[in-house]
């Protein structure tokens, strides 16, 4: 995404210069011209149509550019591609926690191999922070209690700054970190050493342990929705809504499963709030995607567990929409 926001900034500057030097030009011309002299009476000028239609369209139709140009740029950067590898963040004063599908986890860092697609899910423990790569061009606010996105391709080897740039306390500055993109071969050695398993067979542990798979199972008996294939999927909540269940929603079915009841099912699933960690809330959503044909998070093995909505816990409810 660099050399399209690069593009469209120096666009920017070569219209911005442009306009500077033909304003400078025009006060220069006119002062020069229509200066006080003795002895020459001030005429009126009046306006002129052409003209006005002239300074009026031209910099409409500059501007249209430039809002068309930046909202591609924009709606493409904030669109992973479906199939790029995912890597789970928390954020917390002051570091970055960092966990791959795959289960390597790391702090202040990020491996990533060269030319593939990488999409970040993020949120943080405590205060606003905000993810921010210069080399990649990519910057994105880390909020508490919701997930957002980003996602990036490096095209070339090498190490690369990260920065927090949202003020989040007196140790702000020290919040930096690498992302280091390998070559494949390098990048398949790094992973293979280092791991505990697949982020989702975390997850589904961590399911297991809660309790959840007696409420969520894969017969019409359970207490709460299947979770089989909800990943991606509309699912219609009990005040009429339809959301999408993306990680947002995930997220907030397990934290606060009452916000976005599930049609069909009662409000017996009890929070879950404060009792699991920002970790583990990734594991379970991670797992929860695993069992969906679209989702990823690497291979977790299929339970009991089923089809329509949401995450962990006792019986039912729902969760919300987001990206």
């Amino acid at each position: 995404m660099a050399g399209n926001v690069d593009a469209l900034y120096i666009f920017l500057l070569i219209v911005s210069g442009l306009m500077t030097l033909l304003i400078l030009a025009a006060v220069v011309f006119f002062a020069a011209r229509f200066r006080h002299r003795r002895g020459v009476p001030a005429e009126q000028i009046e306006g002129s149509t052409p003209l006005e239609l002239i300074w009026s369209v031209i910099p409409f139709v500059v501007f249209m550019v430039i809002f068309l140009w930046g909202a591609i740029v924009y709606f493409k950067g904030r669109t992973p591609p479906r199939d790029a590898t995912e890597v789970y963040v928390v954020a917390k004063q002051w570091m970055w926690k960092l966990e791959h599908a795959e289960g390597q986890r790391e702090i202040n860092e990020l491996h990533v191999p060269v030319g593939r697609d990488v999409k970040l899910i993020m949120t943080s423990q405590d205060v606003i922070h905000s993810f921010f790569v210069p080399a990649f061009r990519m910057k994105q606010d880390v909020l508490p209690g919701r997930y957002t996105v980003a996602w990036f391709r490096a095209t070339k080897p090498g190490t690369y700054h990260l920065f927090c740039t949202q003020y989040c306390g007196t140790q702000h500055s020290g919040m930096i970190g690498n992302v280091i993109v390998m070559e494949p071969a390098q990048y398949e050695a790094w992973m293979s050493g280092g791991s505990t398993g697949p982020l989702s067979a975390t997850g589904e542990k961590i399911f297991s342990e809660l309790g959840c798979v007696t409420c969520h199972r894969s017969d019409s008996q359970g207490r709460g929705p299947n979770l089989q294939g909800v990943f991606g999927r509309p699912v219609e909540l009990a005040d009429g809504r339809t959301v999408t269940a993306d990680e947002n929603y995930l997220r907030e079915c397990i934290l606060d499963p009452g916000a976005k009841r599930v049609k069909g099912f009662r409000p017996i699933m009890p929070t879950f709030q404060g009792l699991v960690s920002e970790e583990q809330v990734n594991a379970l959503v991670a797992y929860v995607k695993s069992l969906s044909p679209s989702g990823k998070s690497g291979a977790a093995s299929s339970p009991a567990v089923a089809v329509p909505v949401k995450a962990p816990g006792r019986a039912v409810s729902k969760g919300s929409q987001v990206q």
